[in-house]
């Protein structure tokens, strides 16, 4: 998001992980990433739409010795496996282009009670995402304040999501100051950590960069080639996501176009390039970048939302509605900003939500809510 209201947090922690995931349920594949689950995965009976009654739950599968626990039978991790960069497109362990869809969480410090077993649960069981990305704010009050505490809440909702068969975008969220080089030496610290400590999991991407803006590509291009390497060295299969100039919009918010990184790409491969859009600010003139640039760059839409730039106003879910179908065409994969209770219209969850621990069905949704949760499930 371009801009952020301020926000006051209501604590420090997440939920601590509790035990028995096993027994958590697992919905059917959703429609803009398979058309059925394997055969051996054949989809369980659903509860109707909007009941926030839970689906029944397949057995998951005991892990190796000394690896992470196996994601849940018809999970997305467990049909998907390990995904990588084809061509233009997310491909998933067997090499086909898979669309993921999911939400991205509100700054950690910003929502602490948002991303908890319960709501992680009802986010895979419930709505029927396919991943959570964990905005974990750089400044703000974020990790230069508390690096330690930080990189423990990312570490626990990591856990949280890996237990349910989720995959997780960890996003370093730069966005003020906008030149990511100022936090050059926090991301290697950061992702030299959390790398090594994930390592042995096949559903975790990293997002090394939200938002860059007010410098140039070559200058994002030259962070990039400097903190994926780090990445590389602990964990070197999985998919690095890297921010675009003007607010990760291709540099279309900045008089910018896609043709700066096709004429001089990051050098490195299993790489992906975001964008983001909202709704209500941003419509064909980002609709024709975005169709354009996905002949040649592979895309991933890692935050959107129904309404203006600034997070807050009325939600244009008709323009929404075309990004969506645009996207599911593409098959380029999403999260919508925010998976959160605060005031603004970007928030899913009716104000109070977080402090609780029902997320399920609609009655604790606001209208953005209510739109993305039934196009997850649709």
């Amino acid at each position: 998001m371009h801009r952020r209201a301020a926000l006051t947090s209501t604590g420090v922690a997440l939920a601590a992980l509790v035990a028995g995931w096993a027994a958590l349920t697992v919905p059917t594949a959703n429609a803009d990433t398979d058309a059925a689950p394997p055969a051996a995965t054949s989809p369980t009976p659903t509860s109707p739409a909007g009941s926030g009654t839970p689906d029944p739950a397949p057995a998951t599968r005991e892990p190796a010795a000394g690896q992470p626990a196996a994601a849940p039978a018809g999970s997305p991790v467990d049909r998907h496996g390990r995904l990588r960069v084809c061509g233009v497109h997310l491909c998933d362990q067997a090499g086909e282009p898979v669309q993921l869809r999911g939400m991205s969480s509100h700054g950690l410090q910003f929502f602490p009670d948002c991303l908890n077993p319960d709501s992680l649960a009802a986010l895979r069981t419930d709505w029927r995402a396919d991943f959570v990305r964990v905005a974990m704010y750089v400044q703000e009050g974020g990790f230069e304040t508390d690096p330690a505490g930080f990189t423990s809440r990312v570490d626990e909702a990591v856990e949280t999501a890996s237990a349910l068969g989720l995959y997780v975008v960890v996003d370093f969220h730069v966005l003020t100051p906008g030149d990511p080089l100022v936090n050059l030496d926090r991301a290697r610290s950061f992702f030299a950590d959390v790398a090594t400590r994930h390592a042995g999991r096949t559903n975790v991407l990293w997002e090394i960069a939200n938002e860059p803006n007010g410098v140039d590509w070559a200058t994002i291009k030259s962070y990039a080639e400097q903190v994926i390497p780090v990445i590389r060295a602990a964990d070197p299969d999985s998919v690095v996501l890297v921010g675009t100039r003007g607010f990760s919009s291709l540099g279309v918010s900045e008089g910018a176009d896609e043709t700066e990184v096709t004429d001089d790409p990051v050098d490195a491969g299993n790489i992906m390039y975001t964008f983001h859009f909202y709704a209500a600010s941003h419509r064909d003139l980002q609709r024709d970048t975005v169709a354009r640039a996905a002949r040649s760059l592979p895309l991933f839409v890692s935050e959107f939302g129904t309404q203006t730039f600034t997070g807050d106003g009325p939600n244009d879910l008709d323009s929404a509605t075309t990004w969506l179908d645009l996207l599911q065409r593409l098959k380029i994969s999403y999260s919508m900003w925010s998976y959160s209770d605060g005031p603004e219209s970007n928030s899913v969850f009716r104000r109070g939500t977080c402090a609780g621990t029902d997320f399920t069905g609609t009655a604790v949704l606001t209208e953005s809510g209510q739109f993305i949760r039934t196009r997850l499930r649709g």
